[in-house]
């Protein structure tokens, strides 16, 4: 009742306004996270190392993650028909990783992960983001949508890779400092243990990974299917 109630008051599709500021927003995003990939192989093929490397791509990587919060605002206006919890679930964990581990740690930053997290990342969103640009403007190319739904296979567990791996590098100096730890007794008698709820955030992954991975699997079928009998 309250979902009609809803689409009633919002509509589905976005108006030629919403529709130009989302051209807007993924062209600019495609651009950002290209020029993330162009300041990695910059970086490396210049010799670079790791303990400099998020010197180089900090700024590129907080501006452009964090602007993907606005896809939460997208899906709870309908200006694109994803649920607003399936947004907030696929945004939350890479913000998370940025401003909850990279930006608070110095061994994060200096992990293996970090390069393998911008190149699964990189890759990801500009063929994504460039995938909804141009189906904004029915102009999406078969390359392109084959490449949006397999890229994943070999991408997503890459990136998950080099997630684990920088919190797993950022454990230990969460632990010496006690960062974001709260200890009894307090006037609030509350208790949190960063450093515990970090491991148990990396524990989730073993069984949210089969079942994130199946979706895109079904997504990719699905798709790819569409495109097949559209030739037909």
């Amino acid at each position: 009742m309250i979902d009609k109630v809803i689409k009633k008051i919002i509509p589905s599709e976005p108006s030629a306004l919403g529709k130009l500021y989302l051209l807007s927003y993924n062209i600019i995003q495609t651009i950002g996270w290209f020029y993330l990939l162009w300041e990695s192989a910059v970086h490396f093929l210049n010799r670079g190392t790791l303990a400099t490397y998020w010197g180089e791509v900090k700024w590129t990587i907080i501006i452009f993650q964090n602007a993907a919060i606005l896809e939460v605002v997208h899906a709870a206006l309908r200006l694109v028909p994803s649920g607003v919890m399936v947004v907030l679930m696929q945004v939350y964990s890479r913000v998370f990783l940025v401003c909850g581990v990279l930006l608070t740690t110095q061994g994060a930053p200096a992990s293996p992960g970090l390069p393998l997290c911008v190149l699964a990342w990189s890759i990801t969103e500009i063929v994504r983001y460039g995938y909804y640009a141009l189906n904004l403007i029915n102009s999406v190319p078969q390359s392109l949508l084959f490449l949006r739904y397999s890229t994943f296979l070999v991408l997503y567990p890459l990136g998950i890779t080099g997630e684990l791996l920088c919190m797993y590098h950022a454990l230990d100096e969460i632990a010496s400092h006690k960062l974001f730890t709260v200890l009894m007794p307090n006037k609030w008698n509350f208790i949190f243990n960063y450093y515990y709820f970090l491991i148990f955030y990396m524990l989730l992954y073993i069984p949210l990974f089969p079942v994130l991975f199946g979706h895109m699997l079904k997504q990719r079928n699905k798709m790819l299917s569409k495109d097949v009998k559209k030739k037909i």
